[in-house]
């Protein structure tokens, strides 16, 4: 007779996905980079404009010199997809923090049997908050380039874009392993 693992592997998917998940949204929640405005009119040819959910910064690159906390004098944080973004952004994290606490509850590594049934509804949760964060990343993706820029200047996706995407998807599949849980507690029914 072969020993099982007491940890099933979807668990085990799940705890490693979502936690990565979680340390990127929250990089790409904090951090300043959401779009890069680049080569604006009337402006030297190395200053960069990056614009966040939070905060717009405005880079030399020819020296490094980095300030934050520009004045937003054409309106950006007034449009809705950054409104809804500062909204869902941190909600997300919160939810994914609740989702990995009932997740640990539901693990449980020093039983001798995991809670399926509570893996599988962390497994939701951790999927709506992967759900909560893809949809401003999505919609900023697409309103890009309509969202207010000085004429003239060249736009790229912002860092902090990507690794909100890249948390989003991590989150989406750690839940949907962990919901895998559902199915041990069928068969023992």
């Amino acid at each position: 007779h072969v020993p099982s693992m007491r940890t099933p592997a979807e668990m085990i998917v799940g705890l490693v996905l979502c936690p990565c998940g979680l340390l990127l949204t929250l990089t790409g929640t904090l951090a300043p980079s959401w779009r890069q405005v680049s080569l604006v009119p009337d402006q030297p040819m190395d200053v960069v404009w990056e614009q966040g959910i939070w905060d717009i910064c405005r880079e030399r690159q020819s020296t490094h010199d980095r300030l934050c906390g520009q004045a937003d004098g054409l309106g950006y944080f007034e449009q809705v997809p950054v409104r809804v973004a500062q909204g869902l952004m941190p909600s997300s994290l919160v939810v994914t923090l609740v989702g990995l606490v009932v997740a640990a509850l539901g693990v449980r590594c020093w039983q001798l049997e995991p809670r399926h049934l509570v893996a599988g509804v962390a497994g939701l949760v951790l999927l709506l908050s992967g759900l909560m964060s893809l949809v401003p990343s999505s919609w900023y993706t697409q309103e890009l380039w309509a969202l207010p820029a000085p004429p003239g200047s060249t736009l790229t996706v912002g860092y902090s874009l990507v690794l909100s995407y890249l948390g989003s998807c991590l989150e989406i599949l750690g839940g949907l392993a962990l919901t895998l849980s559902f199915h041990h507690c069928c068969k023992e029914r």
